[in-house]
């Protein structure tokens, strides 16, 4: 029975000895495999944040939009202002009389007697004839060469507003993207280290020093651990999709980001004393512009009583022929010039409701001003509480990264010599990895933040 209980002790040991190895050789597997990747996209072409900006700002679809916008503003203001040039047509047609229109003439026999009816004209006739007109005042045209500066301005903010919009989701992405990367390699750092204990876990409790809930626990932490390090893996390829897509870039094609930490260190630091200036948002200029065109569009409507002039020329060729077969043998031109004065005296009231409905709708944009004043105000206290809140974090958690890798040396080291359980050294490490992932998520939540309050005070540059 001794014998038969030691051969199965040497059996389970085995077992253990096995699966520990497979576990171990998991690790290595995964970690090979993930700088196999990293080697593969090295290959690839290698962005900046500011190349992949620049990328975006001359390939990203809504931007490309927002350019065609200004340039069909253009165009409007062009067909608009056409008006103004002189209008020329060509018209021809032909008639063919059944009956001749009937005319009264004096009686030459009895001039004072009833006039006689005689037929007019001749029952065929065609009159070619070019007309031209030519624009002198009109309030419509006059408020379309006066507004065509400001619907332009305002085309141009709103690409300007786009490229603003782009060049903050474009940063996010980025940011996000690269804490992904940087939590891979803790995760990296932390599997290796906590294969390594399993070893020397199987090790102690191989030679008796201790129990098997250590090993147990180290499995446990490991199998986390690995857990951890597959998903943020995983979620690599949807970031650059996300960041691929706000770029415009390519699907099929591939890239890798490129970024040096310390000069990102370099790069949190912004002036919180700067006093807020609503006018450099690009919200409030877009705003200005609109009530700009709202007051034209008032004295559109309030001048528009004012009378149409327009002068015109005519010259027509006219032909006339009882036989359709010589119609065009013989011409009768003629040719006439003149003005035309179009006064509109009463409308049904429509110029004064215009009126009143245009300056109802200048009050709505006095009150947009209103409140975007007080959300562009409450955007800017946000962005500030949270770039000064996550400014205090990260020198926070770099001091707990520095303290979490002394007390896990120390603690690591205690239980090699049997002063500490192993439970101690999963805190430790356990400690160790969340103030690592803590400094990770602080130092880009702190660029994110940073984006976020240059944005809020309208300092995000579109010169690109």
């Amino acid at each position: 029975m001794r014998f038969a209980a030691i051969i199965k002790t040497g059996f389970r040991i085995k077992s253990i000895y096995k699966g520990v190895f497979i576990l171990i050789g998991f690790a290595a597997v995964s970690l090979q495999v993930s700088a196999q990747s990293k080697n593969a996209t090295d290959t690839s072409q290698n962005l900046t944040l500011q190349q992949c900006i620049d990328y975006a700002i001359q390939n990203q679809p809504a931007l490309m939009q927002s350019l065609i916008n200004i340039s069909i503003t253009k165009k409007t203001n062009d067909i608009a202002l056409s008006a103004w040039l002189p209008q020329v047509n060509f018209n021809a047609n032909l008639t063919h009389y059944f009956q001749l229109p009937t005319s009264f003439a004096t009686n030459q026999e009895n001039p004072g007697g009833p006039l006689l009816p005689v037929n007019a004209g001749l029952y065929n006739n065609s009159i070619p004839e070019l007309s031209a007109t030519e624009t002198i005042f009109n309030p419509s045209v006059l408020y379309a060469a006066s507004s065509a500066h400001l619907y332009v301005k305002q085309s141009q903010q709103a690409s300007d507003s786009t490229k603003i919009e782009l060049v903050a989701s474009v940063s996010k992405a980025f940011y996000n993207l690269l804490l992904t990367i940087q939590q891979i390699s803790v995760y990296k750092e932390d599997t290796a280290r906590l294969a390594k204990n399993l070893r020397d876990t199987y090790h102690q409790y191989v030679g008796g020093i201790v129990d098997k809930t250590d090993y147990k626990e180290a499995t446990i932490t490991l199998n986390n651990s690995l857990a951890q390090l597959k998903q943020a893996n995983l979620n690599v390829t949807p970031q650059y999709s996300t960041l691929k897509q706000l770029m415009g870039f390519p699907p099929e094609k591939q890239f890798t980001v490129q970024f040096d930490t310390t000069q990102m260190l370099q790069e949190i630091a912004i002036d919180t004393t700067q006093q807020l200036q609503y006018q450099q948002r690009i919200e409030y200029q877009e705003l200005q512009t609109a009530k700009s065109i709202q007051s034209k569009i008032i004295n559109y409507y309030r001048f528009e009583f004012l009378p149409n002039l327009s002068a015109f020329y005519d010259y027509n060729y006219e032909f006339e022929n009882n036989s359709f077969s010589s119609l065009y043998s013989h011409a009768y031109p003629y040719s006439l010039a003149g003005l035309t004065l179009s006064i509109p005296i009463f409308t049904g009231l429509g110029r004064i409701e215009n009126v009143q409905k245009a300056k109802l709708q200048e009050k709505l944009l006095d009150w947009d001003d209103v409140n975007l004043k007080s959300t562009i105000y409450t955007q800017y206290e946000t962005a500030l509480a949270n770039y000064k809140s996550n400014l205090y974090d990260l020198h926070i958690m770099q001091t707990n990264v520095e303290m979490g890798k002394d007390v896990y040396s120390v603690v690591s080291l205690q239980y090699k010599q049997g002063i500490v359980p192993y439970l101690n050294v999963i805190t430790a490490e356990s400690d160790l990895i969340t103030s690592e992932i803590g400094y990770l998520n602080a130092l880009f939540q702190l660029l994110s933040s940073k984006i976020d309050l240059e944005k809020a005070m309208g300092t995000i540059s579109t010169n690109h």
